[in-house]
């Protein structure tokens, strides 16, 4: 009898692992889901462009094909031009989004901790944010000149708004029971911070980091559609210029390109970061 009430006492390892397998196998079949939904659109916006640009509108110099145009990025990867046009962009794309997320994040807590604060910079923030950029390049491109720090400007000052707003946003969103109730156990406002707050504000910041994503590749093109001597807006806008557009679209995809594997990158630390959205 004991020994009968000992063996159905004690869980069965292998029954515990095949519950938990399951749940293992459902998260994978559906990450292979999402993943074949995106490749799929993909595919099929990129049929319905080759269909269109075949025997739609069958002229080159106003619709290139996805065949043309991959032909032509091989073409220029192949003779190294792609490599560098690509590389002076994203050295510009990346020095400018982390100066803006190293500015933007801690004037976003400074603006959600302290009322005087947000009087004194709301007023900046919203005028600024509602400036149109393209109108700035020039000047920032007389200030700084041609090279790669007029396009970080511009990059800066698309990308940093909204990162603080965001931020601003997701910290004032902070759930106010939770505060009290860390409160009560004797926390302090580090403690609040870091273990609420913070916690609380990540899938507002992280977005904010995607929408500076997309943002911040328009500036890396603005900046140097008015001024560069390399680049990929270098490259898209010498393209327009002799009506090359398997050149022009090549550029254009390796910016959407961009865009989708660093938003791509952000969801996935936000996936690991913030779990509990995704459950």
């Amino acid at each position: 009898m004991g020994n009968r009430l000992t063996e159905s006492a004690v869980p069965d390892a292998t029954a515990t692992k095949s519950r938990g397998t399951p749940t293992r196998l459902s998260a994978r079949s559906s990450a292979v889901q999402r993943h074949a939904l995106a490749f799929a659109s993909v595919f099929a916006g990129l049929t319905l462009w080759e269909l269109i640009g075949r025997f739609a509108i069958q002229n080159s110099l106003f619709l290139a094909t996805p065949i043309q145009v991959a032909v032509e990025l091989w073409r220029l990867a192949r003779v190294g031009v792609l490599q560098h046009h690509a590389w002076v962009s994203a050295q510009e794309f990346v020095i400018g989004f982390a100066i803006a997320v190293a500015v933007g994040i801690p004037i976003g807590l400074a603006v959600a901790a302290s009322k005087r604060t947000a009087i004194v910079m709301n007023p900046w923030i919203s005028g600024l944010y509602a400036t149109p950029v393209i109108a700035l390049a020039p000047l920032f491109i007389l200030w700084f000149g041609i090279g790669i720090w007029s396009k970080v400007a511009v990059v800066v000052a698309l990308v940093v708004f909204p990162v603080v707003i965001n931020t601003e946003a997701g910290l004032r969103n902070t759930d106010r029971q939770l505060v009290e109730a860390v409160r009560s156990f004797g926390a302090n406002k580090l403690q609040i911070f870091l273990k609420v707050s913070l916690p609380c504000a990540l899938p507002f910041i992280l977005a904010g980091l995607r929408l500076g994503v997309g943002r911040g590749l328009i500036g890396v093109v603005v900046g140097e559609l008015f001024g560069a001597r390399a680049g990929l807006g270098f490259m898209i806008t010498q393209a327009a210029e002799v009506f090359n557009m398997p050149r022009l679209f090549a550029g254009v995809v390796v910016l959407a390109a961009a865009g989708i594997v660093f938003t791509a990158a952000f969801q996935a630390l936000e996936r690991r970061l913030v779990p509990w959205n995704y459950e």
